[in-house]
């Protein structure tokens, strides 16, 4: 299948010019938009739109992907823009180019497996370039996070490639706007588990087809990223066609994926600085001298973290200890955002604390990137490996 280059690349400058406008839009709705649990097919049409799913194509068929190197500040960029308007459209959109880098990242595979490997490659990038948006589904109950611990099961279902998988799966996030989503699930012959994708377009979630809704998403965090758990039971799903490639693309979409993940926290921070020195601002040489000291304190972490991010972004760009930098940065800035929303809240002080303002909501939504893969447990088993490689 011969996937067909655009005329023109995509300018980048207007598409984030886009997203500025639709993030605005999004930004003058927060009240309405953080009491939501639920996702609006409305936002990511606007995305699809302003060109976003291009993340997800190849700079050479027209997409916006430039290798790890060349494409991680843009997205991040991306996605910064998106987390002020609204953190959890922001997330769910990261999924999908932090999906389709198993295909982006992996280019060539060895030997007759390349024909095949292209042509699932072309494939995906179509779907994109067609509007649809990929998801994940891979994270399992027990597993802490480990995709290498999954339970589910993939039968073969006659046609090749083509296989039933069945198991237990949470944290799909997306659910429901996503065309495709991934998951990981190991057939009998395979030394290991591997990486499968499947329709979920139109997918029924009453069991019909295989899928079953086991659990809605109820997260204090990102709560309006319908990241449901579901039961799987004989549904359809085709396999990486090299399966190696999952471990071509691997430092890829570590790198990617926590820069992008800390992005949105990134972008809440900003929101939520800005916010306080709004309110702040006429009555800033009224405040008692331990509101001075913690709105320093603050302003002195969002530094921090910004910094941090940064690092992360830099050190992948030049392809200096990026699997290090993105992993430390990552869990560095899940802990410090929590404690910057927490001083900043303070200063602004009880009003930040009711549901009319914005401050609860961010400070449960920087919460959850200490959760997001790899979640916190599994982070620092990684972490405490590299401490010693440095």
């Amino acid at each position: 299948m011969e996937l067909t280059a655009a005329k023109q690349r995509p300018e980048t400058g207007q598409i984030l010019s886009d997203l500025e406008a639709i993030a605005a839009d999004f930004a003058a709705d927060r009240k309405n938009r953080q009491k939501r649990t639920h996702l609006e097919r409305a936002d990511f049409d606007r995305l699809a739109e302003a060109g976003f799913l291009g993340t997800g194509i190849p700079e050479t068929a027209g997409g916006l992907w430039n290798g790890l190197q060349g494409s991680v500040r843009l997205y991040s960029d991306m996605i910064r823009i998106l987390a002020k308007g609204d953190p959890s459209v922001a997330l769910v959109a990261a999924m999908h180019p932090a999906v389709l880098v198993s295909w982006l990242a992996a280019e060539k595979a060895p030997g007759p497996e390349n024909e095949a490997w292209q042509e699932q490659r072309n494939w995906c990038f179509e779907t994109a370039r067609q509007g649809h948006f990929w998801g994940t589904v891979t994270s399992e109950p027990g597993s802490g996070g480990d995709i290498m611990k999954t339970r589910t099961l993939a039968e073969p279902a006659g046609e090749p490639g083509l296989f039933r998988l069945t198991g237990e799966k949470h944290f799909g996030s997306g659910s429901g706007i996503s065309s495709y989503m991934i998951t990981t699930a190991k057939a009998e012959q395979d030394a290991g588990p591997t990486m499968f994708f499947m329709d979920m377009r139109d997918m029924p979630w009453d069991g019909s087809k295989g899928v079953t809704l086991a659990k809605e998403w109820d997260g204090h965090g990102m709560s309006a990223t319908q990241s449901h758990a579901f039961h799987f039971e004989g549904v359809e799903a085709r396999r990486l066609v090299w399966p190696a490639g999952l471990v071509e693309s691997g430092p890829a979409a570590a790198q990617l994926g926590a820069c992008m993940f800390t992005t949105v926290v990134v972008g809440i921070l900003e929101s939520a600085l800005a916010y306080a020195r709004e309110k702040l601002e006429p009555r800033k040489d009224e405040l008692r001298a331990y509101e001075r000291t913690e709105w320093v304190r603050a302003v002195n972490q969002a530094w921090t973290i910004f910094q941090i991010h940064e690092g992360m972004i830099s050190a992948v760009e030049h392809g200096v200890s990026g699997v290090t930098a993105a992993s430390r940065g990552k869990a560095a800035v899940a802990e410090l955002a929590e404690e910057c929303l927490v001083r900043m809240s303070r200063v602004v002080g009880g009003a930040s604390f009711s549901r009319s303002a914005p401050f609860g909501q961010w400070g449960q939504d920087v919460r959850a990137l200490g959760f997001l893969r790899p979640p916190w447990g599994l982070a620092f088993d990684q972490l405490y490996s590299l401490s010693w490689s440095d």
